[in-house]
């Protein structure tokens, strides 16, 4: 063994990316005592974004007050490496920040807007914002008034529209707001397909988890179209079936029409970013991971991504995670070498978490002493 690039995701409820990466870490060095191990941190776009692309770029992260997802100050943070800034749109207008008062349509995104613009300020020309974990529905219209976008009611009057009041806006000035973005390249980090509106819009699949009642989700969903109808009058944007339009309350329609941003898996644009194709010269194995692998891994996310990308570089990658479900066998065609779950007895989840690390430790403590074994006796 040369050099083993370790770069998990999450498992969710139980261990961060950090914790699993210096646990893989720690065993790889103990069995392979010199070896060269490179970890990253990984993140979709949601919560630990920021952290995640600090893992292995050198950078700060800037803490500073904004308007929280119901207008309250809040103290919130984003990363900057050089002039590349990373804003985790949860840090100012996530779920967790509302706790149990849910209402998607009073919920606002102008805390991050405020983010934003306090990157440029500090001298961002390259915007990578997460979007993921929102308690909003606002289609990003707050976060576009905080950066000047004016959007005007019936009466010529500028205001702040949330979900609820989308269906007021008549029309849509992007003069300030194109001036402050002049020259400043957005990407927004996203992992789903879903568009604005209907069946499996914004509203309709994400809206009940932010609180939304059947019939304020067809009111939501409504002033979404209204607004992308707006969007598309004003601005020549065309918004409504954009794939990822309708991620975090439809901020991806919303950081594609008043950013220019431009939609990305989010796993791609974490590997462009930390320079992972250079990290897998002279690699002999990749260790990636999550809290569930199945046939939906398969579809773009982060153990997709890790091993389609190893694949070309004729590297062997092994996922360890927490379950094992149906259709999981797919992976394999994404260049995944060998999966292993740290579930080593039959317990509910509740009793199982606790133990989650100390299962991962003995897990890959076994699956590197079975390559060790399999490299002596030359299989």
């Amino acid at each position: 063994m040369k050099k083993i690039v370790i770069i998990p995701d999450s498992f969710k409820g139980t261990m961060s990316s950090r914790m699993i990466g210096e646990i893989i870490a720690q065993e790889a060095s103990d069995c392979w005592p010199g070896m060269e191990t490179v970890r990253v941190e990984v993140a979709d776009g949601g919560e630990g974004s920021v952290d995640a692309f600090l893992s292995v770029l050198p950078g700060a992260k800037h803490q500073l007050t904004v308007q929280g997802p119901y207008g309250e100050p809040i103290q919130s943070f984003y990363g900057q490496m050089g002039d590349t800034a990373v804003i985790e749109m949860a840090a100012a207008a996530g779920l967790p920040l509302v706790g149990e008062k849910l209402n998607a349509g009073q919920t606002s995104t102008y805390g991050v807007g405020q983010l934003i613009c306090h990157a440029l300020e500090n001298g961002a020309r390259k915007i990578i914002l997460g979007l993921g974990g929102s308690a909003t529905n606002d289609g990003g219209a707050g976060a576009a008034a905080a950066l000047g976008v004016r959007f005007l009611d019936s009466a010529g009057n500028s205001f702040v529209p949330v979900g609820n009041t989308l269906h007021r806006i008549q029309h849509i000035e992007m003069h300030a707001a194109a001036e402050r973005l002049k020259n400043v390249s957005v990407v927004a980090m996203c992992d789903i397909n879903n568009p604005l509106c209907g069946p499996q819009g914004a509203a309709a699949v994400f809206g009940p988890q932010k609180g939304a009642a059947p019939e304020q989700v067809v009111q939501l969903d409504a002033g979404l179209h209204h607004l992308a109808d707006v969007i598309q009058r004003d601005l020549g944007i065309h918004v409504l079936q954009l794939p990822g339009g309708g991620a975090a309350g439809g901020m991806g329609a919303g950081a594609a029409a008043f950013f220019g941003a431009a939609l990305e898996s989010g796993i791609d644009v974490v590997l462009d970013t930390v320079d992972f194709d250079q990290m897998l010269e002279g690699c002999s194995m990749v260790i990636t991971g999550e809290g569930r692998i199945d046939g939906q891994s398969a579809r773009g996310k982060v153990i997709a991504g890790i091993a389609q990308r190893a694949q070309k570089k004729n590297v062997p990658v092994v996922a360890i995670v927490g379950d094992i479900a149906d259709g999981a066998e797919q992976m394999y065609s994404k260049g995944v070498s060998a999966i292993f779950s740290i579930n080593r007895v039959a317990l509910p989840f509740s009793e199982m978490k606790h133990r989650a690390p100390s299962d991962l430790r003995q897990t890959v403590r076994n699956v590197f002493r079975f390559v060790k074994l399999a490299k002596e006796i030359q299989l």
